[in-house]
């Protein structure tokens, strides 16, 4: 049996209590993310501008302990038990996760960002058009490649809908092209695994002229495979988002370009969004409840400038 031990609190405790259940009683919104990564301690940082001009509010974003669908689940039961008043979520598995995303909407604000689930009850999605986002990588494939050869994708699953559509999108733009997808190797968002699989296909794929990285994670593994197999400049890269090995790879030469999101954007009005709800509002939710932020292509062109961006975001400055 658990021993309980009761202790006298001090005078200045006991007053301070009602400012201790105020404190308690703030609407909380959390941001629950699909995978620890760069990208989302940028978007934290949107979440904290929010909470700043929010402060009525308890704004937070979640990390799960393992990339997967079930942890998620997991996750927003807890927050449905503590009453959360609304949920942003990057869902990792959406076909299996709609009767857990309806019930989240039936207690609370939900909200998607990143990755959609657009067949469940949530109010709005906010986040990349990941479709255009994939043609823009497959424009920069055919500027890496313009001879054209064979090409790898690398992602975590494609059980995510941002990693569906981001392939739709790039075959897309190269139909007609002589860049031919050889394989696409997925990691269930394990990073060892994922600088595995780029090592593999190193070896056993020496006729591989261009790789690709899906999500945020995925391109430094392959900027540091190519690097240790001697391979910078015989083998193209091109990626997505900004992590810090990323952008090094574009400065060095390594990475011909990445396309980046505004993650800080989706964490910022996913809080904003959510309170406009709460306090009646849903008048800035369009008719096809998708409000997308847009992408860019950074380069050697433009990379030393986001870098400085960079830097200052997750600096929290």
């Amino acid at each position: 049996m658990q021993r309980r031990t009761f202790i006298a609190l001090p005078a200045a405790a006991v007053l301070a209590a009602p400012h201790v259940a105020r404190a308690q009683a703030k609407r909380q919104l959390v941001f629950v993310v699909n995978v620890s990564a760069d990208f989302w301690t940028i978007c934290r940082r949107g979440v904290e501008k929010a909470n700043r001009e929010h402060p009525d509010y308890d704004m937070s974003l979640l990390v799960p302990g393992q990339a997967s669908a079930a942890e998620q689940r997991r996750i927003i039961d807890e927050l449905l038990a503590r009453k959360v008043a609304g949920i942003a979520i990057s869902p990792i598995d959406p076909a299996s996760s709609t009767e857990v995303l309806n019930r989240a909407a039936s207690q609370a604000v939900l909200f998607t960002s990143d990755s959609d689930a657009p067949q469940s009850n949530r109010l709005v999605y906010i986040g990349t058009d990941n479709v255009a986002a994939g043609r823009e990588a497959g424009a920069q494939m055919k500027r890496a490649l313009p001879e054209g050869g064979k090409a790898l994708l690398f992602v975590g699953t494609m059980d995510a809908a941002n990693a569906r559509e981001r392939v739709q999108g790039i075959r897309e733009a190269l139909a007609g092209s002589n860049i031919e997808i050889a394989d696409i190797r997925t990691d269930e968002s394990d990073i060892a695994r994922a600088k595995r699989n780029v090592e593999d296909a190193l070896t056993r794929s020496p006729d591989v002229k261009l790789l690709v990285g899906l999500w945020a994670y995925n391109t430094p593994q392959i900027v540091q495979a190519v690097k240790a197999a001697g391979k910078e400049g015989s083998v193209k890269v091109v990626g997505f988002d900004e992590d810090g090995l990323t952008l090094r790879g574009v400065a060095e030469g390594v990475v011909t370009s990445t396309v980046v999101q505004q993650p800080f954007e989706f964490g910022y009005q996913s809080m904003i969004g959510m309170v406009k709800v709460l306090n009646g509002d849903r008048s800035f939710i369009p008719a096809n409840k998708q409000i997308i932020i847009p992408t860019r292509i950074i380069d050697k062109a433009n990379v030393a400038d986001f870098q400085g961006q960079m830097r200052q975001l997750l600096s929290g400055r």
